[in-house]
């Protein structure tokens, strides 16, 4: 089982035939991904070469869903075009849309993410690497090679805790993996995914990454106090953060007591939450959970 991304998910890149989009559209078929066509409507008609698979290029990203099935779609085109890419990814009705752009306008992600929700389309991101159910399906950047399936589910606001994570608990393995982004308007929150892996029976044990900003982490410790049954291990970003000062994503800004590395501590802990003072240390914290070794 996995959340969002299974082998099954038939996978479209809005962006394909760019720089990055030919880069990672490689790397998610080296890990398996069905990667079914690319959307750039200059280009058309034409097919791309990826080692021994051809991948079709089509107009719109209703003509990929017509003629493959689609249902997920990733999404690497430059900020000025992302509200107009996502905008017509949830016209044509596709399930999920992984959006990896770092740098759209926030009044353009308040746009595009409300239209979506209004509209049944999923939105992972934006300025996020994506998901990735090892095994299955990768979705994005996250380097597919630094672990395998297994029993533990993250979600994380930041990319690079993500991988580190991910690779410190390599010998047990994720179900899914899920950088939701660290902007101050995303599509697919910690709250999504803790409700998810909390329904899903291949995930034992949750981890959560948040850093400084914003009360997602507040929240989402309200809601693992009235409705997650499994064990969640977590790690805050941001404790040495000084305050003013955006750090790393658009979102991770502490002004006066709200949003700080501790106060976001304090809340996960009042939920039963096990926190890590350092992403080794939070691995540990996992490990213990589930009674393996450390």
């Amino acid at each position: 089982m996995a959340i969002y991304l299974t082998k099954e998910s038939k996978v479209l890149v809005q962006g394909m035939t760019g720089a990055e989009g030919m880069k990672h559209t490689r790397r998610m078929l080296a890990a398996g991904t069905d990667v079914v066509g690319g959307v750039n409507p200059r280009k058309a008609g034409r097919t791309v070469d990826f080692d021994d698979r051809a991948v079709p290029v089509y107009g719109s990203v209703r003509e990929g869903m017509d003629a493959t099935g689609a249902d997920v779609t990733v999404v690497f085109v430059p900020p000025a075009f992302a509200k107009a890419a996502v905008i017509e990814a949830a016209d044509a009705g596709i399930g999920l849309a992984v959006v990896i752009t770092e740098g759209i306008p926030v009044h353009d992600a308040v746009a595009f993410t409300a239209y979506a929700k209004a509209r049944g389309t999923r939105i992972v991101g934006p300025n996020c690497p994506g998901l990735i159910t090892p095994g299955q399906s990768n979705a994005g950047i996250i380097p597919a090679d630094i672990t395998k399936p297994g029993r533990i589910g993250l979600v994380s606001k930041s990319g690079t805790l993500t991988y580190q994570l991910m690779y410190e608990l390599r010998d047990i393995g994720f179900s899914t993996c899920v950088g939701i982004g660290g902007d101050p308007v995303i599509g697919t929150t910690h709250i999504d995914c803790l409700a998810a892996f909390e329904d899903d029976p291949d995930t034992e044990v949750i981890v959560l990454i948040g850093e400084i900003g914003g009360d997602a982490e507040e929240r989402a410790a309200a809601y693992i106090r009235e409705h997650v049954t499994k064990p969640v291990v977590g790690y805050i970003a941001g404790f040495t953060a000084p305050e003013g000062k955006t750090m790393g994503h658009a979102g991770a800004i502490v002004s006066g007591s709200s949003g700080t590395a501790a106060a976001k501590r304090e809340a996960l802990e009042a939920a039963g939450v096990g926190v890590g003072s350092t992403p080794t240390e939070t691995a540990q914290l996992v490990l213990a959970v589930l009674g393996e070794p450390r």
